[in-house]
């Protein structure tokens, strides 16, 4: 057998090719083939519009107890109790820390005794006043009866003298009677202030609490020395709580007093969240120099697991505004690019966008037809058959 030629070779695999596309018509399909780029993908499309779009925005803070008071010492002494940990419930009135108040008990106790004794010699004055002034009474009885005797010039003048004496005398015993009367009456009232002092010093060594709440932090230990001003402990008001944040001087118009806001609430280590209703309670007037932004209070109301450090997150609405949107299934992110497929001319056309939220800022125009949920397959240049809405 004699050796074919590569030209001969090419020119029989041709024809045996083509003999075999003849004899079997029946197998060639009228679509092209999937790969084939002349192919047209089924898309829906949607067009892009303007429509009302709400004009929020958010401000995080952190939640705080409407009240909050840290306790503090009034008086240099030891700590010798410290009776709460962090964490526990107290009520008003509880003692929580007892400072040595040994010094001021016994200041208090001699304050209540000379109190005591004030009255006792208060008592006696008075009683010494009333003496007097029986004493004033009988002279004076005496004097009018020798006045009257010596006008009938049946008494002495020397009688009458000794009457008129007697009776000065007794006038002004009774004067200084009342006087040491309304001293002691004063020293009483002394007394009984010092002692009312005391007693109030004495109370300063044992520290209590203002309200019902909740320990947050315990300051000092047993043994420890409490100085003057020196903070013992903290505690929170948990019957009611706010959200603090700061909203940018620009949208100071979009807050109101009064106004009611959804709030975000943060569950901490599980990642839950939990949506409120606070109400605004107070903006601040000032504005943060460095920050160009205002203080707004959002009270919460009281929820079950609510507590202080909880981080918020409060929605601010404004009147909706008119903006150009389209629906989020156009989407196509990819990292940090955000794009859309738009149908034109039956070809599929990529387009790099900028968007917050549905809202398009830049990249598209009004009446631009997107690809909505688009198919793998379909990518710029491919040409797609469009049954939109």
């Amino acid at each position: 057998m004699t050796h074919m030629t590569a030209k001969a070779f090419s020119g029989l695999a041709a024809a045996v090719a083509v003999a075999i596309g003849l004899a079997m018509p029946g197998c060639a399909s009228s679509a092209p083939p999937a790969g084939d780029p002349g192919a047209a993908v089924p898309v829906t499309v949607s067009r892009v519009g303007v429509t009302d779009v709400a004009d929020t925005f958010d401000a995080g803070g952190v939640v705080e107890a409407r009240t909050t008071a840290t306790l503090t010492a009034r008086i240099l002494a030891p700590v010798r109790e410290v009776r709460v940990a962090p964490g526990e419930r107290v009520g008003a009135g509880q003692v929580l820390v007892v400072l040595d108040g040994r010094d001021l008990g016994a200041h208090a106790r001699g304050a209540r005794a000379a109190a005591e004794a004030a009255e006792q010699g208060a008592t006696a004055a008075a009683a010494e006043q009333q003496a007097a002034e029986a004493a004033q009474t009988l002279a004076r009885a005496r004097y009018e009866r020798v006045t009257g005797l010596h006008a009938k010039r049946s008494a002495t003048a020397h009688e009458l003298d000794t009457a008129t004496s007697v009776l000065r005398a007794a006038e002004a015993g009774a004067a200084g009677a009342a006087a040491r009367a309304k001293a002691a009456v004063s020293a009483v009232a002394a007394a009984t202030a010092a002692s009312e002092a005391a007693g109030t010093t004495e109370s300063f060594s044992l520290i209590t609490a203002p309200f019902d709440g909740l320990v947050t932090e315990k300051l000092v230990e047993p043994g420890n020395m409490a100085v003057p001003g020196g903070p013992l402990m903290r505690l929170d008001d948990t019957r009611g709580f706010r959200l603090d944040v700061r909203v940018d001087e620009s949208r100071a118009a979009q807050v109101s007093l009064g106004a009611v806001v959804p709030v975000a609430l943060d569950a901490g280590a599980t990642g839950a969240t939990a949506t409120v209703d606070g109400t605004i309670t107070e903006i601040s007037r000032a504005v943060d120099a460095d920050a160009r932004a205002f203080l707004v209070k959002i009270a919460l109301p009281v929820t079950e697991g609510m507590r202080s450090g909880m981080f918020g997150r409060a929605r601010f609405s404004a009147p909706p505004r008119r903006a150009l949107t389209l629906p989020s299934a156009a989407l196509v992110r990819r990292g940090q690019v955000t794009s859309v497929l738009v149908a034109e001319a039956g070809v599929a056309r990529l387009r790099f966008v900028n968007v917050s939220g549905t809202e398009i800022l830049a990249g598209l125009a009004d009446g631009d037809m997107v690809i909505t949920n688009p198919p793998p397959s379909v990518t710029d240049g491919t040409r797609v058959t469009t049954g939109g809405r």
